[in-house]
């Protein structure tokens, strides 16, 4: 059945013409267990790991959580939630799901003074026996100040808290095993933060390619990171595309003191746990470990690479965006990433193109100072598939044609959680693009889940690299997406869009997706011309800290099929700052608005059993071949409703394939005492607000004839019918039903009849009317 949002919320008020000044503090959420964005269903990456929780663990620590407040340790948490440890002898201890032989825990300890960081371990035990001793520090987390940020604790703001550390137990553990994580010292640390672990059975090496290069035997590459191998590493790669060979690095450390120049080459690992470059020039700190294509300035994109099953576990600690530092760089072609797990360096993946048919896949981007994956500048028909992206320093997957068009390019299938400023995922301009299968959840502060923008610098229609094409997002789950602007001082969307430097115009198709606990609004439009074209179907919202809508700049949204419960400001769901440039607009049907007198019936169930029983609407009913009855959809909620019965009883009908689909609203009738309010007394006055809404939307009404009503919307704005009077009421349901021409002169007439009440003109009879009371 088609919808609209006003079917799907129960009380929704007039829109109003008013300015977002500030908004409600982020709100924690509704308690625990919160969903979590690992094992979707059919959704996210198809992630290697096991994801426990620690608030759901064994415990003798302290739970801290569910807090969304920028700046709060839980609120950069998974879940919004953790457990603090801080004495000799606490613990969280998980039950592992399946068998595992390592252990990723994402943790948080405090900062020092100096801003430095601090070193300090944990105790990995199995069942109560020792088996490792887990290095942590702080050096990767906690910044201070705006963007983009500093490592002065005296500043503002503080943020980034989290870091995940990594190792191998040296056996497996069986299902059920207990892997307790203990502190056995506050000497290096006073306190220990535990977010989260993830449990991994990690495969042997990777063996050797047979007819491979060997960089350690071969060129003297060093595996136990002692001595920068920068030069050795490049001599491999040189002789790898020189001799058409795949270049592999066996099992070691390895210390880049800058980036190797990838090209037409394939470079290997043993895996990702097991093959691991890093480091950072002593000297020049703006050169650090990183695997670079061929920019075009030098004679790029570098072609055909494979970069597969290792790690980049860099030294980045500070931003300095102007920095080359990151995981992979460059331009690239006919490229592919597969399998690295890139941690702790600026942006993950940061490309400068032009450059066409880059993929990046199956690999993991953590603890970023930027970005995870940004493709900048003419990247076309590019992706990142089936990648986990957790606690990046800015946007975790993103796309920005800065003066030249990103073009047929697609993020799909991913895990997005975290992104400690900005979007979980996001495309600031670009044309036929397509975001679909992922999860994006916990956003932090200053963006939403899912961002589709004309925002930055090089982005216009004028250059072709504004939005355009069709760009389509389907069956995207979003979770706990959105957050507070410390800028703009109100919430940011779970799905948003920005027309700052261009409106953005394009065929934007958002279908099957759920948006679940959003912290402020599910859906915002903001900023210069806002946003056309936007098509929403089989779209779930359950539970937003705000608005389902928030207009701040012009939108023009189709929806079917769009349902949301659990709304924070019920009673006014949609927030429209802009007037009648909101449209949101069904697809091809009428919505009826009925101000009917239901007798005797006293209770919310009754009133829907007068209108779908009634002889008139019986009769419209079997003309359409269905009994009404049985086709009768109460939104409004189940039985009786004390704020329906305190308010009386009036309610909202939609016309769709011949079915008619009711939910109460606001209305007239004395419940309470049982007394029937008739039109010739006070409800004659009464002018119900859901007609401004339903004009300032453009969908065709129909409403008793009440003296007000006619006042204002009688000269052929609404199809008027008699209170009271069943079969008037049947005869204009099927007069607007059948005649679509007529549905539409009735839009056009209310949004003339809206626009004569709107302030600009009403102001003059306002101010005489205060005028005339003052006199008196």
């Amino acid at each position: 059945m088609a919808a609209i949002l006003s079917l799907a919320l129960a009380g929704a008020a007039a829109l109003t013409a008013v300015a977002v000044t500030g908004a409600p503090a982020a709100h924690a959420a509704a308690g625990i267990p919160a969903p979590s964005p690992v094992g979707v269903a059919g959704r996210g990456a198809d992630v290697p790991f096991k994801e426990l929780e620690a608030e759901y663990a064994d415990t003798n620590g302290a739970l801290i959580g569910p807090d969304r407040y920028y700046g709060h340790l839980p609120s950069e948490a998974s879940g919004r939630q953790a457990v603090t440890l801080n004495a000799v002898g606490q613990y969280v201890e998980f039950t592992l799901t399946a068998p595992a032989n390592a252990i990723s825990l994402r943790y948080s300890i405090p900062d020092t003074t100096d801003g430095k960081g601090r070193d300090a371990t944990l105790d990995i035990q199995a069942d109560g026996t020792p088996v490792k001793t887990l290095p942590v520090t702080s050096k990767y987390s906690w910044y201070y100040g705006g963007y983009p940020f500093n490592n002065n604790p005296t500043d503002t703001y503080p943020h980034h808290f989290y870091d995940e550390a990594r190792t191998m137990f040296g056996t497996t553990y069986p299902t059920g095993t207990k892997i307790r994580v203990q502190v056995t010292s506050t000497a290096q640390s006073p306190t220990f933060t535990i977010d989260l672990a993830d449990f991994e059975q990690v495969a042997a090496p990777i063996a050797q390619p047979a007819g491979s290069i060997n960089a350690v035997t071969d060129y003297g590459v060093d595996p136990t990171g002692a001595t920068d191998s920068t030069a050795k590493m490049q001599a491999a790669v040189n002789a790898g595309k020189a001799q058409g060979k795949v270049v592999y690095v066996p099992q070691g450390t390895y210390t880049l003191y800058s980036h190797v120049i990838v090209d037409g080459v394939t470079v290997q690992g043993a895996g990702p746990w097991y093959t691991v470059f890093g480091g950072r020039d002593p000297v020049n700190r703006a050169n650090a470990a990183g695997f670079y294509g061929k920019y075009v300035s030098d004679g790029g994109p570098s072609q055909n690479v494979t970069l597969k099953d290792f790690a980049i576990i860099g030294d980045i600690q500070e931003r300095v965006d102007n920095d080359q530092v990151n995981g992979i760089g460059g331009a690239m072609s006919n490229s592919t990433i597969d399998d690295l797990w890139i941690q702790h360096v600026k942006v993950g993946a940061w490309m400068d193109g032009p450059m066409d048919h880059f993929t990046i896949k199956n690999s993991r981007i953590l603890d970023t100072t930027a970005d995870g994956v940004n493709f900048h500048i003419g990247v076309t028909n590019s992706t990142v598939t089936n990648t986990f992206v957790r606690d990046t320093g800015d946007d975790g997957l993103a796309s920005w044609p800065e003066g030249q068009a990103n073009v047929s390019d697609s993020f799909t299938h991913n895990t997005v959680v975290l992104p400690i400023l900005a979007n979980n995922i996001v495309t600031y301009g670009g044309k036929d693009f397509t975001i679909s299968d992922n999860v994006m959840a916990d956003t932090v502060t200053n963006g939403g889940g899912l961002h589709i923008a004309n925002r930055y610098d090089g982005v216009n229609v004028s250059t072709g690299t504004a939005v355009a094409g069709t760009i389509t997002a389907a069956r995207n789950t979003l979770i706990r997406a959105g957050n507070s602007d410390y800028n703009w001082n109100f919430g940011v969307g779970a799905i948003w869009f920005d027309g700052a430097r261009d409106q953005v115009n394009a065929d934007i198709q958002i279908s099957d997706t759920d948006i679940l606990d959003s912290s402020y609004e599910a859906i915002q439009s903001i900023e210069g011309g806002g946003v056309i074209g936007v098509t929403m179907k089989n779209v779930t919202i359950n539970g937003v800290g705000t608005y389902v809508v928030q207009a701040q700049a012009q939108a023009y949204m189709t929806f079917t099929d769009v349902a949301a419960t659990n709304i924070g400001q019920a009673a006014a769901p949609i927030h429209n700052c802009i007037s009648a440039k909101l449209q949101i607009k069904p697809t091809d049907y009428a919505t009826i608005m009925l101000q009917a007198d239901y007798a005797d019936e006293v209770d919310h169930s009754g009133g829907l059993h007068f209108l779908g029983n009634s002889p008139g609407n019986e009769d419209f009913g079997q003309e359409q071949g269905y009994a009404v009855a049985s086709n009768i959809r109460d939104y409004a909620g189940q039985g009786p409703d004390d704020a329906i019965r305190s308010s009386g009883a009036s309610a909202l009908a939609t016309i769709d394939l011949g079915k008619i689909t009711l939910t109460s609203i606001s209305g007239y009738r004395h419940l309470d005492s049982g007394q029937e309010t008739t039109a010739d007394q006070s409800t004659g006055g009464f002018l119900p607000v859901k007609l401004l809404d339903y004009a300032t939307l453009g969908i065709p009404a129909i409403a008793a004839r009440l003296r007000t009503v006619e006042y204002y919307f009688g000269d052929g704005a609404v199809e008027l019918f008699e209170p009271g009077n069943a079969s008037d009421l049947a005869r204009a349901i099927k007069l607007l039903y059948n005649n679509p021409d007529l549905r539409a002169r009735l839009v056009e007439r209310s949004r003339r009849a809206l626009e004569a009440l709107n302030w600009h003109n009403q102001r003059n009879e306002y101010y005489r009317a205060i005028d005339s009371l003052l006199s008196a």
